[in-house]
């Protein structure tokens, strides 16, 4: 029969077996020491302390004997390293792997001698049969979900140390996310410093846009990365995303792109190199490739069921603060604006007005004055402006604000600062 214990002797327990644990390591580091002077000072030693070759040993020992060459060395000795190429196709493999598993950084391969923290296992979804029905989300009912109180990594609490994630409820402690190896330095220092304001970071379950993607959908990407010589885990330059697109317009549309196209695929290169480097990051362009299969495979119902309860409760203080009539209804004009303020929570001017997902800003409040339509006697206007006022004064319900919304939100989920979607105009 099992002893039901009180949440303080939960965490009582679990600061003794970190600290025992800690202490263990403490004292394994000297006896390694010695152990290691020991051996060392073992093989100064005669040499009858060493155990005699076993009869097998012996007949290997010959063989590799036997076999010298012209030059009185042995095979052995002289056998050449691994070729390069097989150690570069196995590392190739290696990321293939990884980015069929989900997961940017493998961790067992870090030197984690001294902790037994467990990897998280990532599993890709699998779209339900009702997946691309409407679901019911009311406006005026927010759902306010509470964070864990446990690191999803050790699960162990420590108060005020437990860094949130803005996507997902889930909590970290910033020396697990360190030795788990999937925070550099600088990104640990970022997660600190934005985790508790309303910026917010995300946890490398959320950041990770490519984890939405189902199996079937992610065999299909890595078919297309194959086929086009995409290299995983490595850095693109203009020249080779225009190849890529050029490749997959072929293989849709069997012809190549026309030189507006490719001025598209230039400025989202430039928008995937915020920092303008000249080569846009491996995740960077992953996530922008797994977006499009979203925005191209799904109905706007599925990507509505991706978000999470945070996201949704967002996006009706959006809708709320450019409702100012509260009919439930606002303008196309409005919902694009909305569209496009989802990413402005990096930059200062958002920060300064306080555009962005989670807030309640309009565009007038924020006194941005260009996003209802232009009035047609400004020398702005245009055959082509006019034409797009209808849409800007048609009425956009709090359901279909949603589900218009919903693949701009999944994009901005990462905290890099590139643009992975196409914003629209």
């Amino acid at each position: 029969m099992g002893v039901l214990m009180s949440k303080k002797q939960q965490v009582q327990k679990c600061t003794s077996v970190v600290s025992a644990f800690q202490q263990g390591m403490k004292e394994r580091a000297p006896s390694t020491t010695n152990q290691g002077e020991r051996s060392g000072e073992e093989g100064e030693g005669p040499a009858e302390s060493l155990p005699p070759p076993s009869p097998k040993e012996e007949g290997e020992h010959g063989e590799a004997d036997s076999k010298v060459g012209p030059s009185g060395t042995s095979q052995q000795a002289a056998a050449p390293a691994p070729a390069p190429t097989r150690d570069e196709c196995k590392v190739n493999q290696e990321a293939w792997n990884r980015l069929r598993d989900g997961k940017g950084v493998e961790p067992e391969d870090l030197d984690k001698t001294g902790h037994q923290l467990t990897p998280p296992a990532f599993v890709r979804p699998k779209r339900d049969a009702n997946d691309d029905q409407p679901v019911e989300i009311a406006l005026g009912q927010r759902e306010q979900p509470v964070n864990d109180e446990m690191c999803e990594v050790c699960e162990v609490w420590t108060a005020n140390d437990l860094f949130p994630c803005r996507t997902c409820t889930r909590v970290f402690h910033d020396g697990c996310l360190r030795e788990l190896g999937y925070l550099r330095t600088e990104l640990l220092q970022e997660m600190r410093e934005t985790a508790h304001t309303a910026t917010g970071w995300g946890c490398y379950y959320c950041d990770n846009v490519n984890l939405l993607l189902t199996e079937e959908e992610m065999y299909s990407l890595m078919e297309t990365f194959k086929q086009c010589k995409i290299i995983p885990e490595s850095c693109l330059v203009s020249d080779e995303l225009l190849q890529y697109h050029h490749f997959v317009s072929k293989q849709l549309f069997e012809k190549d792109l026309s030189d507006e196209q490719e001025e598209e695929v230039l400025a989202q290169f430039a928008a995937l190199d915020p920092e303008k480097r000249g080569q846009i990051e491996w995740s960077d362009f992953l996530y922008h490739e797994s977006l499009g299969v979203l925005r191209k495979f799904r109905t706007e119902n599925s990507l509505v069921r991706l978000l999470s309860a945070k996201e949704r409760d967002h996006v009706r203080l959006v809708f709320v603060g450019l409702d100012l009539d509260k009919d439930g209804v606002v303008t196309g004009a409005e919902t694009r604006w909305a569209q496009q303020s989802w990413f402005q929570k990096f930059s200062k001017e958002s920060q300064s007005c306080n555009v962005r997902l989670f807030g309640l800003c309009s565009p007038v409040n924020c006194g941005i004055s260009h996003v209802g339509p232009i009035s047609e006697s400004s020398p702005a206007s245009s055959s082509s402006e006019r034409s797009s006022q209808k849409d800007d004064n048609r009425p956009v319900s709090w359901e279909d604000f949603l589900r218009e919304s919903a693949i701009y939100i999944l994009a901005a989920r990462p905290n890099s600062l590139a643009m992975h979607i196409r914003l629209p105009l």
